[in-house]
């Protein structure tokens, strides 16, 4: 895709927000924007979406990255925990900005109400969940 965050006047916007909500890419922004600290690790985007491959979830978070909706947020080498993630995913500050413009995120609150409901989460995914993060700036 060539539009990208940053060049996103008229058809652009039209274009990038018909791509970041493709069905698979919406619910990975839903994902993250309803985590916790709004940081999932890969392994919790793909618990989240047990019907798409480890491999599609992977190539969608990478293209939201291309577009500068996503970033990977990394733990810095001497907070890494062996057995935890490192590597974590945020929505950008313009990501943000441009999902708030177009009104994508008005159920954030319930997102995330949503995601403190779901009960049967795999042990390893509620360890993963409480691996230190580091901080968004």
């Amino acid at each position: 895709m060539s539009t990208r965050l940053g060049t996103t006047e008229g058809s652009n916007a039209r274009e990038l927000l018909h791509f970041v909500t493709q069905q698979t890419r919406f619910a990975l922004l839903t994902n993250i924007v309803q985590h916790p600290e709004q940081l999932p690790s890969m392994y919790e985007l793909e618990q989240l979406n047990p019907s798409v491959s480890e491999a599609t979830v992977y190539k969608h978070v990478q293209k939201l990255i291309d577009v500068g909706v996503v970033r990977e947020v990394s733990l810095p080498e001497d907070e890494r925990q062996q057995g935890y993630p490192w590597k974590f995913y945020a929505l950008t500050d313009d990501g943000r900005q441009f999902l708030d413009e177009h009104n994508v995120l008005a159920a954030e609150e319930t997102l995330q109400q949503l995601y403190e409901t779901i009960s049967d989460k795999p042990e390893k995914m509620i360890r993963y969940e409480n691996a230190p993060r580091p901080a968004l700036e």
